[in-house]
């Protein structure tokens, strides 16, 4: 019998040194480790002659070394190089932080080397290749490989050897879907479904696998999406607000109108308010449709009734740009409401200011990161809680901050563009809200779809752009081969960049693998314009406001979905100035072009979500998870909205037929929601 909560070190070869690299990665459990899933697979492709490489390929050679590899030290990395040569020709091979293969990898002897194929030049480059035997490799090439996200010091072979292990111990007692709701809807038992994940036979039995346990994790979701929504419904609002006159004297003093949506969203949510039940709302807008305005009206309202209202938001540097903006909005209309700003990063000594002034009333808007919900901060008269950019937080953090009051009224924001089919499901606790329309002083962002041989002339354009006052982006995609490589893979480029342009040109990086501390500090340099050129991952999606970026650069456009290409796009056109962004694609597929066509000419963000749902297929495999979106470890609104549909029909008829989950056939699925869910069972009202 597996015990799913059992520490990662119960494994054979797991000791102290091995479970920090697991820890690292998230994985605590043997639980954790079966549900730590591929996020992609790879076929061992036949090996190729050296001179036919082409740059930015995943090629395997069959060749040896032409000398012992040399060993030099980079900035915070080991390199060790060498030179491959086959009958052919050779080619320039590279590995970061694995000197140990000057040892094992014998000059003279033929090795299969599989790795990326770049360029750095004029001269191509093998990077990172892993090395084989030729009868290794033969092997591999029948199976399909499992490709797992790595963090520093763990590796695939580790993580193969644990999941192999696992495996072995899963039986009967891990299944959580009745058998009947498993025929209905003809998925795997779950002992199929984890083996054929990790380690499929083929492309047809990872499909199987991977539908039934998208089809758990949905259907999971959605009833305790369904509970909470039920608990809701009972719930009195604490604080039952009334209409103020100054909300009103604020809008019109914006120096702009509000737009249609805007004004039909502030009615639905005023009226909520001023409801005996509480408020329970999302507001799904576009990027720049201005749902900031709205949410500042509402801390507004909350404020003049006496009350506070909580704003969290998923980055330091956004929370200090809206905490700044509310300051600035209240100075200028001459209210005299305090507006206290919480972050991780603050001093001992500002966290006891701001928890003294949280506690005793005297302020009345509160900004800030997760740190709005940690045991020290105690709310007076927390009436209001509103969530920005909600994909970035889970439930469970959602109901942290509303559990911080007395029942108080809740609006979560997001710019992610989900069809309001999805959304009604992914949201059931919330009434929907959609603002759809863009401010009448927004220009359309100018787009452009190119392949790599425009990319001087991009450039160009961002020198010209830069020159005449403005900033930009420039957005690369996670390497593959490691996301630990993520780091080395943004500083390449950023001196690849800085070589390309004048030397007068401030040009920096910014990645996930970087302190909070670093990565505020070249955030804020970069909105007060000191930087004027940012190279990023995709760690800027959820970003800050920055009125003078006018060019949005990404490399690699087809390795990201559509939605959150748009996403990125929305960085820029936030300015008077006309702002450009240019996809550059490495692919030359059919689909690829096509994909990237609806991005091209299209800046509706609800209408491309729509186009990116009936495009997805099985190839697209795990796409949500790299993009960031929702909280999901493998499934796919996208791609998976038949599932999410099928998932939420059989939620409906559960509920029917046993609303309490009592019966004993669905007493484990009981069990898994508490434990997903929220760690109190009694707020999941089970």
């Amino acid at each position: 019998m597996i015990d799913e909560t059992a520490p990662i070190e119960t494994l054979k070869g797991i000791g102290p040194k091995t479970k920090e690299f697991f820890l690292r990665a998230n994985i605590h459990t043997l639980g954790d480790l079966l549900r730590y899933y591929p996020r992609r697979y790879e076929r061992m492709e036949p090996p190729s002659e050296t001179a036919s490489l082409r740059e930015g390929q995943t090629a395997a050679v069959y060749a040896c070394l032409s000398g012992p590899l040399a060993m030099r030290r980079g900035k915070n990395f080991q390199i060790t190089a060498g030179v491959l040569r086959d009958d052919s020709g050779k080619i320039q091979v590279i590995w970061y932080n694995m000197p140990f293969l000057a040892n094992t990898v014998k000059s003279g002897r033929k090795y299969i080397f599989r790795g990326k194929v770049t360029r750095k030049g004029q001269q191509l480059l093998l990077m990172q290749p892993a090395v084989f035997d030729i009868e290794k490799y033969e092997e591999l090439q029948k199976e399909m490989q499992p490709v797992y996200p790595l963090v520093q010091g763990l590796t695939e072979t580790m993580v193969k050897k644990a999941e192999k292990q696992a495996l072995g111990q899963i039986d009967g007692t891990m299944e959580v879907l009745p058998l009947d709701m498993r025929k209905t809807y003809q998925l795997s038992d779950i002992g199929y479904a984890l083996a054929q994940i990790h380690f499929p036979a083929g492309e047809h039995e990872m499909q199987v696998a991977r539908r039934r346990l998208v089809f758990e994790e949905f259907l999971i979701f959605i009833l305790s999406v369904r509970r909470l929504k039920q608990k809701k419904e009972k719930t009195k609002a604490g604080y039952q607000l009334r209409k103020v006159q100054e909300v009103q004297k604020f809008s019109q003093n914006l120096g702009y109108e509000l737009t249609n949506a805007q004004k039909t969203v502030w009615a639905e949510i005023e009226s909520d308010m001023q409801k005996e039940t509480a408020m329970a709302r999302l507001v799904q807008g576009d990027v720049g449709s201005g749902k900031t305005v709205i949410a500042v009206m509402a801390l507004l309202m909350t404020a003049e009734n006496g009350c506070q209202g909580a704003l969290m938001v998923p980055t330091e540097v956004l929370a200090r740009q809206h905490y700044e903006t509310i300051c600035g909005l209240f100075e200028k209309n001459g209210y005299r409401h305090r507006v206290t700003l919480l972050t991780g990063s603050m001093t001992a000594k500002e966290k006891r200011a701001a928890y003294e002034e949280i506690e005793s009333g005297q302020t009345a808007v509160i900004v800030g990161t997760h740190a709005l919900i940690q045991e020290n901060v105690t709310y007076k008269k927390l009436a209001l809680t509103i969530t920005d950019e909600q994909h970035r937080f889970g439930v469970k953090q959602r109901e942290e901050l509303i559990g911080k009051g007395k029942c108080p009224h809740t609006l979560v924001m997001s710019a992610t563009p989900i069809p309001r089919t999805l959304a009604v499901i992914l949201y059931g606790d919330l009434d929907i809200s959609v603002m759809n329309e863009m401010p009448l002083n927004r220009l359309p962002i100018k787009n452009c779809v190119v392949d790599t041989s425009y990319r001087p002339k991009a450039y160009h354009f961002i020198q010209r752009e830069v020159e005449k006052g403005h900033q930009a982006y420039v957005i690369c995609p996670m390497v593959e081969e490691s996301e630990a490589m993520e780091a080395e893979n943004v500083i390449d480029y950023t001196e690849q960049l800085k070589e390309a342009l004048p030397c007068d040109i401030s040009v920096a990086y910014l990645h996930g693998k970087m302190k909070a501390k670093e990565k505020n500090e070249i955030m804020e340099r970069f909105v007060a314009g000191e930087i004027q050129v940012l190279v990023s991952t995709t760690v800027i999606e959820v970003g800050v406001n920055v009125p003078n970026a006018t060019v949005m650069m990404i490399e690699n456009a087809e390795r990201f979905g559509l939605a959150q290409l748009h996403q990125l796009r929305g960085r820029v056109g936030r300015g008077k100035d006309q702002s450009y962004c240019i996809m550059i694609r490495a692919s030359e597929g059919k689909v690829v072009k096509e994909r990237l066509e609806i991005l091209n000419h299209s800046n509706d963000g609800f209408y491309i979500a729509a186009q990116d749902l009936k495009l997805r297929g099985p190839g697209d495999l795990f796409g949500i998870r790299q993009s960031g979106m929702m909280e999901f470890k493998i499934g796919d609104v996208f791609q998976d909205a038949k599932v999410l549909q099928d998932a939420n029909e059989a939620a409906e008829q559960l509920i029917t037929q046993d609303p309490d989950l009592t019966m004993e056939e669905h007493q484990r699925l009981r069990r898994k929601i508490e434990q997903y869910f929220l760690e109190d069972s009694e707020s999941v009202n089970l």
